[in-house]
């Protein structure tokens, strides 16, 4: 499984930044994204900058993120609390899955 630590960066320098995150301070490579200032938010994985995220969505990983932790301690999280974003939501299909209008 591939799993994505949401890291906020603190200084850059060149094509790399130092990021926070989860307790943990990694240089990462943001040649995917491309350079982004102190403050913002990213999803890293193996080194790297993968994705830009807002403030919201770093939050929702974070809480998915504890819940996977408390699950593997043998703990029963508040789910409802830990996935917050998804309670009372019916899943969707993404767009290129979803049948064309008037058709049948």
């Amino acid at each position: 499984m591939c799993i994505g630590i949401p890291m906020q960066v603190v200084a850059e320098s060149g094509q790399w930044a130092w990021c926070e995150g989860r307790g943990e301070r990694q240089r990462l490579d943001m040649r995917l994204i491309g350079m982004q200032p102190p403050g913002t938010w990213v999803l890293a994985f193996l080194g790297t900058a993968r994705e830009v995220l807002d403030a919201k969505q770093a939050m929702h990983i974070g809480a998915a993120l504890d819940a996977l932790d408390a699950s593997l301690r043998g703990e029963v999280p508040d789910i409802d609390l830990l996935f917050a974003d998804l309670v009372g939501r019916e899943p969707q299909l993404p767009a290129h899955l979803r049948p064309a209008s008037g058709s049948e």
